[in-house]
């Protein structure tokens, strides 16, 4: 029964609603892991879900480390789902009313600081056909700070590097160009000419940018292990992943004078309040200019 609640509703979403592709292919991922949970509580039929198998559902997600964020989207998933069930009198009551929404911290996002991305940068082996794609990678990612997903679904006609710009496809499909700098253009370059056509197989590369050894896009997964190896390599304890780039390049920027709304549009945030988190960060160093500059600091 869920199964064809699930396929209904994400059905609705697209034709109804008109959804992007990105969108639906969240809420299914989403609905899906709630249906294995409630497989494994013997339940296939959502009259009878209740408030206590939400609760255990999130208590499941945050033993597996997802909270904020992570958890508040689940939330609006199954939200969406059930408001559904309830408007096509597939459920009478509906549990989500009973249960309250997981609470997202504006916490400070982990960053680098510019001798540590530096360390990282350095580490790959350029004359080996995976250094030289790891290196083009990360000076890219520290350079534009795309999101991992546009990173990965970069193509070789999204880069203008004449002009000193690439084109992203961001979150609801919207596109827009990010400055690259000449660091990451050299090596991009590199990659291009000495790499990729090492990597390509026409039928399998698509025009992707960045690919693995079977010939195909990188996966999340796949630049997240780049992104470990090199951070274990150099040494670092902080908690790095690919994120960790993206805020790193919005604080340094930030720190080095940089205009918010021009951060924001680099970033591709629809909110300022979302790029204003980074300005947190910012605030010891502009407590100590102050105490420095100010005539009574």
């Amino acid at each position: 029964l869920m199964e064809t609640f699930v396929k209904e509703y994400l059905g609705y979403l697209k034709l109804e609603k008109n959804l992007s592709d990105n969108t639906i292919h969240s809420y299914k991922n989403d609905l899906a892991a709630f249906k294995d949970f409630l497989n494994d509580q013997g339940i296939d039929d959502p009259a009878y879900i209740t408030a206590e198998h939400l609760n255990n559902f999130f208590k499941l997600l945050k033993e597996l480390g997802l909270v904020g964020s992570s958890a508040a989207r689940y939330f609006s998933s199954l939200k969406g789902f059930f408001l559904y069930l309830i408007q096509n009198k597939y459920i009478i009551k509906n549990p989500v009313d009973k249960i309250s929404a997981p609470k997202i911290s504006k916490k400070l996002p982990g960053v680098l600081d510019v001798s540590e991305v530096e360390k990282i940068l350095s580490l790959p082996d350029v004359d080996n056909k995976f250094g030289l794609r790891d290196k083009a990678i990360l000076e890219l990612f520290y350079a534009c700070g795309t999101r991992v997903s546009e990173l990965i679904n970069l193509k070789v006609n999204d880069l203008f590097l004449n002009d000193e710009v690439i084109r992203v496809l961001g979150k609801g499909s919207k596109e827009r160009l990010i400055p690259i700098g000449s660091s990451a253009i050299k090596w991009v370059k590199e990659y291009l000419s000495k790499s990729r056509p090492l990597l390509m197989k026409k039928m399998k590369s698509e025009n992707y940018l960045f690919l693995n050894s079977r010939n195909t896009k990188l996966s999340r997964m796949g630049v997240w292990k780049i992104i470990d190896r090199y951070v274990k390599q150099a040494d670092i304890k902080k908690d790095v992943h690919p994120h960790t780039f993206r805020h790193s390049f919005a604080t340094h920027l930030l720190e080095g004078g940089a205009d918010l709304r021009a951060v924001q549009e680099m970033l591709g945030h629809a909110d300022i309040s979302t790029t204003q988190i980074y300005t947190h960060i910012d605030r010891d160093y502009i407590k100590q200019i102050h105490k420095q500059y100010h005539p009574r600091g």
